[in-house]
């Protein structure tokens, strides 16, 4: 072995034994850890277990187990079996818990019984970024993607799926009972055996046909007409591949240093009416009078950009292209200009769209203008192919018109949305591997979800300023 560095012999004994600060550098993130979780007030935050019982078994402080999830996500090991193995030869957690190894199940009841206290604290840290400064500009990009549940496809059900799948089994015995006719014409033999076999597979069919039976009636009882048999809250939700059973996450991120200011979770596949919850905790948690956000077209709601515009946040967001006769070549709203003081519209043609009438739909009030020299314009073949062209106009259009101007103003924003938003999502799928979630239901899954934005927002710190302005910052 000459030439080459040397190891320690395993049998060498020392005098004075290292301590396990020895092994722990200043710089070490394990740190951070160790000292945020020490300045959090955890009875405050509402965790169970801060008062140990008289009698009994002793209990682990919740301190400590709160340190260990963080450390487990934070190293891409959420799994309390995992952790369980980890405290027991990682060099960084026997420091950081002080050798404690509490067994995976106390691990798992952890996470378990104190949901929304982790959720609190991953609000706490985002305060600590807001005291560093880190949102100085008040900008935030809002986004949702779709994580993967721990439900596998073949046991989610809608009832399209259910119709599919009940044709497919009818078809098969339909196929088995032909086949059953084909073989009693065979050698007595071959016929036997072919046809046990044929029976076996229609008996089995038929079981399936009876199990979908039953679970179609749990299906039509539930509102949305959907049912998942491994993790109930799961949904199936639309993606740019074939589709997925999982969540919806939903983040806005500062655009200055890609921090998660607000998360939530939610089992409905669109992100329409999302837009002014998400602003509303971003404006909260940044503790900002007015903030400026962006979204993408999914959240074009004129509801929730008017609760926005009332709340003092200023949204940018395209508006969605859905009108048919504009697809085909024809004129648009947008085409048409209004004219404030006369309250009316001014046509490609010029021609005056006045007021006709006004109207309640789905608790809007909404104003229509039409003109009555539609039938003779030279240029109506390019408009509408009706009668009359009518124009309809919001109670607060004027709101969505401000958007759709600052738009025009800085078409640059949305490239901004994309590579703010799309940047965390990214990491954390990353870091969750291809399974994603691993608890289930949606209120586990909100605290698993929080463990993963904390540890990413950790990180993110650490990465901005170095450890040792974070310790600092902490123990101010």
């Amino acid at each position: 072995m000459k030439r080459f560095i040397e190891g320690v012999d395993r049998n060498q004994s020392t005098l004075f034994p290292e301590r396990l600060e020895d092994f722990i550098a200043e710089d070490n993130p394990v740190r951070v850890v160790d000292v945020f979780v020490d300045q959090l007030d955890l009875r405050e935050l509402g965790f169970w277990g801060i008062d140990p019982s008289a009698t009994g078994r002793p209990a682990y402080h919740p301190s400590q187990l709160l340190k260990l999830y963080i450390y487990g996500y934070l190293n891409r090991i959420p799994s309390s079996r995992r952790l369980e193995r980890e405290t027991q030869r990682n060099i960084e957690l026997m420091w950081l818990i002080e050798r404690l190894s509490p067994d995976f199940k106390t691990v798992a009841d952890f996470r378990k019984d104190n949901g929304p206290a982790i959720r609190r604290v991953c609000r706490e840290f985002v305060v600590l970024c807001r005291r560093l400064d880190l949102f100085s500009q008040a900008i935030v990009a809002i986004d949702g993607s779709k994580f993967k549940a721990v439900n596998n496809r073949d046991k989610n059900f809608t009832s399209a799926k259910m119709k599919r799948r009940m044709e497919q089994i009818e078809k098969s015995i339909d196929r088995y009972l032909g086949q059953l006719d084909s073989a009693d014409r065979e050698a007595p033999s071959i016929a036997e055996a072919k046809t046990s076999r044929l029976k076996d597979k229609i008996a089995v069919l038929t079981e399936e046909m009876q199990r979908l039976r039953r679970i179609e009636a749990q299906m039509l009882e539930s509102p949305d007409q959907q049912i998942s048999l491994t993790d109930p809250d799961a949904r199936s939700m639309k993606t740019r591949g074939n589709g997925i059973v999982g969540y919806n996450v939903q983040t806005a991120v500062d655009v200055e240093n890609h921090l998660i200011v607000s998360h939530e979770v939610i089992n409905s596949g669109s992100d329409r009416g999302q837009l002014s919850n998400m602003a509303k905790q971003a404006q909260d948690a940044m503790g900002a009078e007015y903030l400026s956000a962006v979204a993408d077209r999914g959240y074009f709601k004129g509801e929730e950009i008017l609760a926005c515009d009332e709340a003092g946040i200023e949204v940018t967001l395209p508006k969605p292209q859905t009108s048919s006769g504009q697809a085909a070549g024809r004129f648009g709203k947008r085409d048409f200009q209004y004219v404030p003081e006369d309250d009316e519209y001014l046509c490609p043609a010029g021609e005056r769209l006045i007021w006709r009438m006004t109207t309640q739909e789905r608790g809007r009030t909404l104003h229509r203008y039409w003109s009555s020299t539609c039938p003779r314009c030279s240029i109506k073949d390019r408009c509408t192919p009706s009668p009359q062209r009518r124009v309809t106009r919001w109670e607060h259009e004027e709101v969505l018109e401000a958007v759709q101007a600052r738009l025009d103003r800085d078409p640059d924003k949305m490239r901004l949305r994309r590579q703010t938003a799309e940047h965390p999502f990214g990491t954390l799928k990353i870091w969750m591997g291809y399974t994603h979630f691993l608890t289930r239901t949606l209120p586990k899954v909100r605290t698993e979800m929080s463990l993963q934005v904390l540890s990413y927002n950790l990180k993110r710190a650490i990465n901005l300023l170095g450890v040792g302005v974070l310790l600092d910052a902490i123990q101010a």
